[in-house]
């Protein structure tokens, strides 16, 4: 399967991991094999989810043999190495940083050195890629960060962020799509509802998506 390699995680399910660092280019991999796996509409495969540099493929082992699995998906691997991956959308999220909505901003700041004013401009001054969604219905994890914003995760995480906080953990930023406990330093908040259970799509971002970040005062968007 070249880059990929397979591994059994249980007895209903198998685990893709790709062989090359978290980042953008492992990210566009993930999303271009499962994209195939759908493709193929593999019989008994029921879900794929897809991690930084995986792919956890849930299917139903009386309807579909392990072995047979495996030949399924090096099938699928094996043209998707050169196929081209489309680009996704782009999205411009307005955020109203520091203050209330941005009660880290000056924590990241003394952490990495920077003015705040200067964490605001690193933070809106790059394009994002969406990886992946996970912890909650709708949280994106994008990157990456500029290092110079790499920041660790609240030693305590706190019991509640609001529902469109903007934070920073490590490398990645993501939003907060409901009042959560989280443990990311909140930088800003944006008005965009990013996960709505009676809209369709439900959850603003998908993956693949490139998000850039504009600064607006508060009642802006």
């Amino acid at each position: 399967m070249g880059p990929w390699e397979l591994l059994p995680a249980g007895d209903r399910a198998v685990l893709l991991r790709f062989n090359g660092a978290p980042g953008p280019a492992a990210s566009a991999e993930v999303r271009r094999l499962q994209a195939a796996l759908e493709r193929r509409g593999i019989p008994g495969v029921e879900e794929t989810v897809p991690g930084f540099t995986t792919i956890l493929v849930y299917y139903n082992p009386l309807a579909l043999p392990y072995e047979r699995l495996s030949a399924e998906i090096s099938a699928c691997a094996a043209p998707m190495l050169d196929a081209p991956e489309a680009p996704g959308r782009l999205l411009s999220v307005p955020v109203v940083y520091g203050g209330e909505a941005g009660p880290d901003l000056e924590r990241v700041a003394a952490i990495t050195g920077l003015s705040p004013d200067e964490v605001v401009a690193a933070h809106t001054g790059q394009e994002f890629t969406v990886y992946f969604l996970g912890f909650t219905p709708g949280f994106a994890y994008m990157g990456d960060l500029p290092a110079r914003l790499a920041v660790p995760r609240l030693e305590r995480p706190r019991v509640a962020v609001p529902a469109g906080s903007v934070g920073l953990a490590g490398r990645q930023t993501g939003i907060y799509p409901s009042e959560n406990p989280g443990g990311w330093l909140i930088i800003g908040r944006t008005p965009w509802v990013v996960y709505d259970p009676h809209r369709e799509p439900r959850a603003l971002f998908r993956p693949g998506d490139r998000v850039r970040f504009r600064a607006v005062a508060e009642g802006g968007g």
